[in-house]
C-alpha cells in the first residue's frame, strides 16, 4: 500500500473538475480496460461516451472523456453520430441531457484554461 498522503478535498475538487491525475487508480483502470477491450482508441472512446450518455454523467466526466477522445482523433461528428445512434435505446431525454452536459463540459474546460493561464501569468511575474 502506498505511503503517499493524499488530500481528499483536493482530490475530490480535481475529480469534480475532470482532473483524474490525482487518482492513479482510475487512470490505471482506464488503461487496463482499454487494453483488455481489444478495441481501437476511437471505438473505445465512443463506447465510453455512449455509456456516459446512458448514465446521465456529470460534465466533469464528459470533460475528461472528450479530451481523451480528441487525443484519439475523434471528430465532434462522431460523438453526435453516437448520440443519435443510441437515442432509440436510451431515450431522447438522456440524449438531450448529454448534449447539455457536453456543453457544460466545454464551458468548464474554458474556465479551467483561463485559471491555468492566470496562474501561469502570476508565476511568471
Amino acid at each position: 500500500m502506498s505511503e503517499q498522503k493524499v488530500n481528499p478535498q483536493e482530490s475530490l475538487q480535481g475529480l469534480a473538475q475532470g482532473d483524474f491525475s490525482t487518482l492513479d487508480a482510475l487512470q490505471n483502470l482506464i488503461a487496463v480496460t482499454f487494453e483488455e477491450s481489444g478495441l481501437d482508441p476511437q471505438t473505445f472512446m465512443l463506447v465510453r461516451m455512449a455509456a456516459l450518455a446512458a448514465l446521465d454523467a456529470a460534465p466533469a466526466s464528459w470533460l475528461m472523456n472528450i479530451a481523451v477522445g480528441g487525443e484519439a482523433g475523434l471528430a465532434p461528428e462522431q460523438l453526435l453520430g453516437t448520440l443519435i445512434a443510441i437515442a432509440p435505446v436510451i431515450g431522447t431525454a438522456r440524449v438531450v441531457s448529454a448534449a447539455g452536459n457536453i456543453l457544460k463540459a466545454f464551458f468548464l474546460a474554458g474556465v479551467l484554461a483561463e485559471k491555468a493561464e492566470e496562474k501561469q501569468a502570476e508565476d511568471g511575474e
